[in-house]
């Protein structure tokens, strides 16, 4: 008689772990939802301009804007900026992506991150390029970019 009694007990706490089990994937469901939904309200000019505050209220330096619509499909907008360290590249990488999924639920792509001399950020339709000044000057992207002027 002791083995039923401890069997139906085992039974009891299974089905608690179960019916906990269901209702964190309806929670898990309704939480994905809300992010599909607040992903598909951002624009590419709403990411533009979360992008460029966030970019000013972590002091990034020289930003430059380039408007890829028409010349290529990898997104719409691409921004070029500094920042003074290996540690200021970083941290403003960081944030901007933190801001991003938060407000808008985009889970942006990072390359560089560890180095911190340049760092990409694909947000799909946004591209931020966070150099070290050198790095920067090394390269000279945004002239790739930018539209040429004849004289």
């Amino acid at each position: 008689m002791s083995q039923r009694r401890g069997f139906g007990r085992r039974d009891e706490k299974e089905d608690n772990v179960l019916s906990i089990s269901a209702e964190a994937v309806r929670a898990a469901d309704g939480a994905a939802g809300m992010i599909a939904t607040a992903k598909t309200q951002a624009t590419s000019e709403t990411l533009l301009a979360a992008v460029l505050s966030s970019l000013s209220d972590d002091k990034a330096e020289d930003v430059v804007q380039i408007d890829l619509r028409g010349k290529t499909e990898i997104g719409d907008y691409m921004i070029i900026c500094s920042g003074r360290s290996t540690r200021q590249v970083s941290a403003m990488s960081e944030k901007l992506v933190e801001r991003l999924k938060g407000e808008f639920g985009v889970v942006a792509r990072t390359e560089g991150k560890g180095t911190g001399d340049w760092v990409l950020i694909d947000t799909g339709d946004v591209i931020v390029h966070i150099f070290r000044p050198e790095v920067r000057e090394f390269y000279q992207l945004e002239k790739m970019w930018q539209p040429t002027t004849t004289n």
